[in-house]
């Protein structure tokens, strides 16, 4: 049996058009105001395909699915996610989950901002070891065809 409230072919309909547009479950969970699990099961159920190669799902600790986009958001895109939070924070109207939310986006925004550039250096250091292995067989290649036309002569 259904736990929350029937979706209205509206509502369907508006599903069909952010998934064509490539929206995030995230933003089409907001935009419907229905939870991601909602929007899981009305996928499914529609025989909805979601756009191919933007998202991956996996298992995550907890017993929902967590959707990883495949491209990293910029620092840049990150930081205005700060600044919006930090913002939203200074408004007095906020309840005290809205509080707790926004501390985690701002810590998540943190460990991100500190782990991309990480990220960023190690894939630059798996290109140049490539690159030097490279060279490396091409030069073994170079040394071998030298040594058979001495060898010839």
């Amino acid at each position: 049996m259904p736990k929350g409230k029937p979706w209205t072919e509206e509502q369907e309909k508006q599903l069909k058009i952010l998934i064509e547009s490539g929206n995030s479950l995230e933003d089409i969970s907001s935009k419907l105001e229905k939870t991601k699990q909602s929007i899981r099961h009305k996928i499914k159920r529609l025989g909805l395909k979601v756009e191919e190669g933007r998202y991956e799902k996996t298992e995550c600790p907890s017993s929902s699915n967590l959707v990883i986009p495949l491209d990293l958001p910029s620092i840049e895109k990150q930081l205005r996610v700060l600044a919006g939070a930090i913002d939203k924070l200074q408004k007095n109207d906020l309840t005290k989950t809205d509080v707790m939310r926004l501390g985690r986006l701002i810590a998540g925004v943190k460990n991100y901002s500190e782990l991309f550039p990480r990220y960023v250096d190690y894939r630059g250091i798996e290109q140049k070891v490539d690159f030097a292995l490279e060279w490396l067989k091409k030069r073994d290649e170079e040394r071998k065809n030298l040594a058979r036309i001495r060898n010839k002569n």
